[in-house]
């Protein structure tokens, strides 16, 4: 493409191309576009951008075309200075930019892209044999842009599963993404592959990501920034699919499959698959691949249950429970470290100056913590000795040498597939391939018991077909 030389236009004028990279494969406000109006019209003009309602009205029926919300409460009227009449807009996605029923959304109609770079992958590790078959099926699926699903294990090595996958992607100039329902996997995985892919873009897309316009052929999201993305990559990996919120909010399911060219490979990752996805995997109606075993070949952490007493009647009177001290004051003393879960917030700030008792160093950590990417940062650089936290840490943080127990193990947030990522959690490393997983409870319930006995089947699996050492 040509560069634009009207003289009407900023000394600053961006050339075509970079118009292209920036929205391509992108549905986005005109607030988020850093061009003038004069030069998205010219461009409107030429046929290069299209523009489509941000929210369309059918039948007295709103829908957002951003997160497809059709909830009618979640919609609300308010003056529009810009048009001058009542509007509605989208109150789902309202923290991304407000939609409304005058907002178009701006996206490219031109040519796409090419994605002419130099891949190289740089991994010297070698696959497990359970590793070694799930990465032939990730690398048939974008091969074929067909589905696949990957059933590990916590701990199995499901990124180093995706290697060559996606360097085979790259290779034939495919666009992918890996998506995540939580910013603490985004800011996982991005420094893991921008160390095994150096020689291309990664944009690392969170909220409030420096990297929300760079263009780049791979991508690591949370599923929250994919309302943003339309026809846009021919890989989509989701990891934790399986995850809150993911599991739970349909515009984040429709994000994703609205990110996806219509031909593309779709490939899901998850130690704890729903319950549907077990039978479907079971009954052969989902492509699927079982990892039962981690990649270091020893057994998973079995979890063992400590019945506690009354622990949220103690905590409201200032007393942790005496099993919890010792526990603490064990690792404390071995200098282990470890994390303590809890099923509240409100519940685990009580505990937290109670626990400084035993060590003034402890902290605590949830979703909403200012400091949370500081203080999990602290703790993998082993200044923190414990570290006090709610179900955000369940999955996708990886400590090499910790002890994990569950405070209140019986409290409706612990779902069995909270109870399996807790519980792998711990002995990830090859080098610290064994820990302790403590759940005190006050009674037990059947999400603790299908836990253990979920943990149990995969080891016995994995002994039974010699994946074990």
């Amino acid at each position: 493409m040509k560069t634009n030389t009207n003289p009407d236009l900023p000394s600053t004028t961006l050339i075509p191309r970079d118009i292209q990279l920036f929205l391509s494969g992108r549905s986005l406000l005109q607030q988020e576009l850093p061009f003038s109006q004069k030069i998205m019209n010219e461009y409107l003009s030429q046929g290069l951008i299209k523009l489509k309602p941000g929210i369309r009205i059918q039948h007295r029926t709103l829908r957002c075309e951003r997160c497809a919300n059709t909830v009618m409460r979640l919609f609300g009227r308010f003056p529009c200075a810009n048009c001058g009449k009542e509007c509605s807009y989208c109150r789902k996605c309202i923290m991304m930019g407000r939609v409304s029923t005058c907002t178009p959304l701006y996206s490219w109609n031109g040519p796409i892209p090419e994605n002419n770079v130099t891949v190289s992958l740089q991994w010297q590790g070698e696959l497990s044999p359970g590793q070694k078959l799930a990465s032939e099926a990730v690398l048939q699926a974008i091969e074929s842009s067909s589905e696949i699903l990957i059933w590990a294990v916590c701990g199995a090595g499901k990124t180093e599963v995706l290697f060559a996958g996606i360097e085979k992607a790259l290779q034939l100039g495919h666009r992918v993404c890996i998506a995540t329902p939580r910013t603490d996997v985004v800011l996982e995985l991005a420094p893991r592959f921008k160390k095994v892919f150096p020689t291309i873009d990664i944009a690392a897309l969170y909220g409030g990501s420096d990297d929300r316009n760079l263009y780049a052929p791979l991508t690591i999201s949370t599923t929250h920034q994919l309302l943003r993305f339309e026809a846009a990559f021919d890989a989509i990996v989701v990891d934790e699919v399986d995850a809150f919120p993911y599991t739970f909010d349909e515009s984040l399911q429709w994000a994703v499959k609205k990110a996806a060219m219509l031909r593309s490979a779709n490939i899901y990752l998850t130690a704890t698959p729903s319950a549907t996805w077990q039978i479907e995997c079971k009954v052969g109606k989902r492509p699927h691949i079982k990892i039962p075993a981690r990649y270091h070949r020893k057994p998973l952490p079995v979890p063992a249950f400590t019945w506690c007493g009354n622990w949220r009647k103690q905590l409201e009177k200032e007393i942790i429970p005496h099993k919890i001290i010792q526990w603490v004051r064990q690792r404390i003393t071995a200098k282990k470290q470890a994390l303590v879960f809890f099923p509240h917030i409100e519940l685990m700030e009580k505990a937290l100056p109670l626990f400084r008792r035993l060590h003034q160093a402890i902290e605590s950590v949830h979703a909403e913590d200012p400091e949370r990417k500081e203080k999990v940062e602290s703790m993998r650089a082993k200044k923190i000795p414990i570290l006090l936290t709610t179900t955000i840490l369940e999955r996708g943080v990886t400590f090499p040498n910790i002890d994990v127990a569950v405070i209140g193990a019986e409290d409706d947030t612990f779902t069995e597939s909270a109870l399996v990522q807790i519980s792998g959690r711990v002995g990830r490393s090859a080098s610290y391939p064994s820990g302790k997983i403590t759940f005190f409870h006050y009674g037990r319930t059947q999400a603790m018991i299908k836990a253990l006995t979920h943990i149990d089947e995969m080891n016995q699996e994995a002994q039974k077909k010699g994946l074990l050492s």
